[in-house]
């Protein structure tokens, strides 16, 4: 069985859970053998066709809705995973879940892959202000991914984080994927959602999806949607987090409020397909993550996304060819926007183009990912000199 293990999963949603979910979906179709562990939600019953182990866990104070899981003193959890089979275990995050899957791989004498997905540094800063303490953390980190038997980052640019904090491994990238690269209709989808939004003829749609943290560069974002206040457009967030309601204030005090929508979080893939489809331009200002899904799951809706240039999120795209870049202050990402939708055919063809070269399908990434999986456990049992496992039947 191949284990799959991070700190959050559905219905807690971010790209690192959609990840864990879709690597679960299609490993589970492909070799029949694959399980998630994560820390328990409350009210959480499972309806998926593969089996997940949830473990003790409370309330993170401040990042409502995630959870700080404590496996160490779940024992009928700890009882029946160190039960369970595995050929292989997937970390997704090096805290609580990665910490355990690094236990069973040493205590079962199996592989381990993890992957760095998030700028965790920038995490503990918020929280703690002092720097000893976040180095410590930080040390820890680093420790657990120099402890694993392969490292995988979700594109090359996020190599330099890593490096920067310490990590002197290697790494292999393996790209993310988005599960709508297969939707079929999208101008269909567009027109219909734009008249339910009553989004007018001439006004163009803007939209941003993820967690409404300031870390996102948000603030940012708002003061650039009030420098073209004067020209028609409907702006929409879909998400929560802890500054939602400061930003909600700075909205409000702009006098933006006919033009900022907030929708809180859609869990419904279908319904937020049709906002991506409806959308003109997808607004992406975070210097904060890695590797978003988001804009990959826009361009899979043909709609291009504006980045910060230099960002490491912005590694992807080629400005006006398959998306579209801005320099980091709002003047000059507020002049971008209105470049861009002062040119509607281009901003039209760049969606088209990242669709073409950005937006990959989870089924095809998570192949890739199966037959990788099939050569580290190969090689882990060579060395070893123990028997090898055919990975369609662990």
């Amino acid at each position: 069985m191949i284990g799959l293990f991070n700190d959050c999963f559905p219905p807690i949603m971010d790209g690192v859970s959609l990840t864990v979910q879709n690597y679960a979906y299609w490993l589970q179709k492909k070799t029949g053998s694959v399980c998630v562990v994560t820390p328990k939600s409350p009210g959480v019953t499972n309806k998926e066709g593969y089996p997940i182990f949830r473990y003790s866990s409370i309330p993170i104070p401040m990042r409502k809705p995630y959870r700080l899981g404590f496996p160490r003193i779940d024992f009928p959890f700890h009882n029946r995973i160190h039960r369970l089979s595995f050929s292989l275990v997937h970390a997704h995050c090096p805290f609580s879940s990665g910490n355990l899957a690094m236990r069973i791989a040493k205590n079962k004498k199996i592989p381990i892959v993890a992957t760095f997905h998030s700028k965790y540094k920038a995490d503990f800063e918020r929280v703690i202000k002092n720097k000893s303490l976040v180095n410590w953390l930080l040390k820890n980190v680093i420790d657990f991914y120099e402890s694993a038997d392969e490292v995988w980052i979700p594109q090359a640019a996020v190599e330099e984080t890593l490096r920067e904090y310490g990590y002197k491994g290697k790494v292999e990238i393996v790209d993310n994927g988005n599960d709508f690269s297969d939707i079929q209709d999208i101008d269909k989808k567009r027109s219909t959602m734009r008249h339910s939004l009553g989004i007018k003829e001439n006004e163009f749609m803007f939209l941003f999806v993820g967690q409404h943290i300031l870390e996102k560069n948000l603030i940012f974002l708002i003061q650039s949607l009030n420098l073209i206040k004067e020209y028609p457009f409907r702006m929409f967030f879909i998400g929560s987090g802890y500054a939602q309601k400061e930003l909600q204030s700075k909205v409000v005090n702009l006098g933006l409020s006919h033009k900022i929508t907030f929708l809180g979080t859609i869990t419904d893939r279908e319904q937020l397909s049709h906002y991506y489809a409806a959308t003109d331009l997808f607004l992406f200002p975070s210097l904060y993550d890695n590797a978003p899904l988001v804009v990959r799951e826009a361009a899979a809706l043909h709609t291009p996304s504006l980045l910060i240039q230099d960002a490491t999120s912005a590694e992807i795209i080629n400005d006006s060819i398959n998306g579209f870049l801005a320099k980091n202050s709002p003047e000059e990402f507020a002049y971008k926007i209105i470049n861009i939708i002062q040119k509607p055919q281009m901003m039209h063809q760049v969606g088209l183009q990242a669709s073409h070269t950005i937006a990959r399908s989870w089924e095809d990434v998570v192949e890739e990912v199966a037959d990788r999986y099939q050569n580290i456990i190969h090689r882990y049992y060579t060395k070893t000199t123990l028997p090898t496992f055919d990975l369609n039947r662990a």
